[in-house]
């Protein structure tokens, strides 16, 4: 089985497992108390912590350890906030980030904060003029990612980061992606991470808050870890994370440079072999093991599963998979194709001949499901050079398999519109047509759901 989802979650690092079985036995006591056991576990302790700030390139009593990147992330947004809650109550992240800055957003704007959500590029880059432009007087913190998740494009975040800094406004960066490949650059304020991106153990994450900024840590007052992550600490798997980190970072540079002629070959070879596919994320400026494509007339969760039949563990942001009944966030945000989407996500080591087996399985994988799911014939009424396709009640990716069948059924300047109540096809549409060479003209409301007007150009 070749597992390429890295970006969810990296197998665990020989390193790792070494440092966790090591520091069962020496880490156990309580880190707090001054007997001969506490001490030793609180030596482990502390030198994980100085592992660790060294990979960040912080100081160690700027850096505590969380049950989770998630839990990182939502204690750093709020004890930001809350220690700038004199400044305003404005918060400022990128249309693409994590689900958890998504999530911390909406709960402040419950509580009556204001959010700004930064539009990012076709690439899903996010500028720093568009940071820029969105601060305010009561900008209180700023989310930038350092690296997208779904499809590896890098984040300028040093750009971001100098805008931020001369407005007086801090930037927390979610670096769960990147930090693994290397220190984040630029001058932020705060900075979360998760240990099992880098093949550390799952069940750490890493809250880095530098000295100056305002910072008042929520919920009740725990004394552990500078009181901003309550709880006993899981020793042993805060070791195994720190040492893991350390031994990703010897090897990120030959490993970067493997990974990327892998992905590189993937995104070149893909388009050649499938028909109608395109590849997202920015080409040059990514992470060396994520590449993301996304596959016209096919949905992704019977993609996904044909590939784990033939042997391969790849993930998908796209509409059509179990977890969500919309589309992803991300891809939507960057205005691509969100159906048939597959990200392929190497984790270290990946030999190549396991991308060269996956690129001869993946043709007739997206045939046999295109063959599969076929088109259902579309219900169409001629109304001279215009045609009516109703696709009510029909997921994606059928409303795009029956305007691609009835397109050219139209004379060139002619229109097709597609009635639809599945919100992909807002997404979905204007991409395929991007695509194919044809003319989006809008968007108007229905009875039932939208139609979707396409004019025929070539």
């Amino acid at each position: 089985m070749s597992y390429f989802d890295a970006a969810s979650a990296a197998p665990l690092h020989p390193v790792a497992r070494q440092a966790l079985l090591a520091s069962v036995d020496e880490g156990w006591a309580d880190p707090a108390r001054p007997y001969r056991e506490g001490r030793r576990a609180r030596l482990l302790l502390d030198a994980a912590r100085e592992a660790a700030a060294e990979a960040v390139g912080c100081r160690p009593d700027e850096l505590v350890f969380t049950p989770s990147g998630t839990r990182a992330v939502h204690s750093g947004i709020k004890g930001a906030l809350a220690g700038r809650r004199r400044v305003g109550r404005h918060l400022i992240a990128s249309a693409v980030e994590h689900s958890s800055v998504l999530h911390s957003a909406e709960e402040f704007e419950a509580d009556g904060g204001t959010v700004s959500r930064v539009p990012v590029s076709r690439s899903g880059t996010a500028g720093a003029e568009a940071y820029g432009a969105a601060l305010r007087p009561d900008t209180a913190l700023a989310c930038l990612q350092s690296a997208n998740h779904e499809v590896g494009t890098v984040q300028p975040v040093a750009e971001v980061a100098a805008v931020c800094r001369a407005a007086g406004v801090p930037l927390l960066v979610d670096a769960a992606q990147s930090l693994g490949w290397g220190p984040v650059e630029g001058d932020w304020s705060l900075l979360t991470a998760s240990a099992h991106k880098w093949g550390g153990p799952s069940g750490v994450g890493l809250l880095v808050v530098r000295k100056g900024v305002r910072f008042a840590p929520q919920g009740p007052v725990d004394e552990r870890e500078s009181g901003r992550a309550a709880g006993f600490e899981n020793i042993p798997a805060i070791v195994a994370a720190a040492a893991s980190l350390r031994a990703v970072r010897a090897e990120a540079a030959e490993e970067a440079a493997r990974l990327r002629e892998l992905t590189g070959r993937i995104r070149a070879r893909v388009p050649e072999l499938v028909p109608d596919v395109e590849v997202v994320g920015d080409p040059v400026r990514r992470l060396p093991g994520i590449v993301t494509f996304s596959c016209l007339y096919v949905d992704g969760e019977t993609v996904l599963h044909e590939l784990d039949r033939a042997g391969f563990s790849v993930s998908s942001g796209s509409s059509c998979t179990s977890s969500t009944l919309t589309p992803s966030h991300v891809l939507k945000a960057m205005g691509v194709l969100s159906e048939g989407n597959v990200r392929v996500s190497l984790p270290p080591g990946t030999p190549a001949e396991e991308v060269d087996r996956f690129l001869s399985v993946l043709p007739d994988v997206v045939a046999a499901v295109r063959e599969k799911l076929g088109a259902p014939a579309p219900r169409t009424a001629a109304h001279e050079d215009a045609l009516l396709v109703d696709a009510l009640g029909k997921r994606c990716p059928i409303p795009v398999i029956e305007l691609a069948k009835v397109i050219e059924d139209v004379p060139v300047g002619g229109t097709v519109r597609v009635l639809s109540d599945d919100e992909a096809a807002r997404l979905d549409i204007p991409a395929w047509c991007e695509m194919r060479g044809q003319q989006y003209v809008g968007e108007e409301p229905a009875e039932r759901g939208s139609a979707y007007l396409v004019r025929r150009l070539s």
